[in-house]
């Protein structure tokens, strides 16, 4: 899938991730999931990804490179035709139910609307399996999150008990927010 994204210069891909992708793909989620200072430790890490990588997929957003200078690349610059990773989202076929979380859009890359369709790439992957609905779990704590989900057409269906990967700090107190939508 080729996705054309606001404010950017080079097409985003989206394809499905492979283990050789994990180096890629962590320094962006662990940079997505730095605004949740309510929890210890980093997002997620090699032994936490692959051990999802073996319930469901990830899926990525990766751009090619068009920059290079005089047949050079310049310091920070990637080389043409390089590709890079700059989001990412976890799905999980469940039945006729699908699920998706861990939503990683490299933070330069926020708000030009790739977090919508890596949404729309997972809706997608569970459609093509057979799903009829998907899931999301948000946490209360991220009261951005809520309002961003119901204009993609989630309602809420519920709370739950939260299972993060990595510890609440110390005195935090958190819930999942169950949300739903049909395909």
């Amino acid at each position: 899938m080729i996705a054309a994204i606001k404010d950017s210069i080079s097409p985003v891909r989206i394809r499905a991730a492979t283990a050789a992708d994990m180096p890629a793909m962590i320094p962006v989620v662990n940079a997505a999931f730095a605004i949740e200072t309510f929890l210890d430790g980093t997002g997620t890490d090699e032994e936490r990804m692959a051990e999802m990588m073996r319930k469901g997929e990830f899926l990525v957003a990766e751009i090619i490179a068009e920059e290079i200078a005089d047949g050079v690349a310049k310091a920070g610059a990637a080389v043409k035709g390089a590709r890079r990773i700059v989001a990412a989202v976890y799905t999980e076929l469940r039945g006729e139910r699908g699920y998706f979380g861990m939503l990683s859009v490299d933070p330069s890359r926020q708000g030009t609307g790739l977090g919508r369709v890596m949404v729309e790439a997972a809706e997608d992957y569970c459609r093509k399996h057979g799903c009829k609905y998907v899931d999301i779990v948000v946490l209360s704590l991220r009261p951005d999150l809520p309002p961003f989900y119901r204009k993609l057409g989630y309602i809420q269906t519920g709370t739950e008990a939260v299972r993060t990967s990595r510890p609440l700090k110390d005195g935090v107190e958190c819930h999942g927010i169950t949300m739903s939508k049909v395909l």
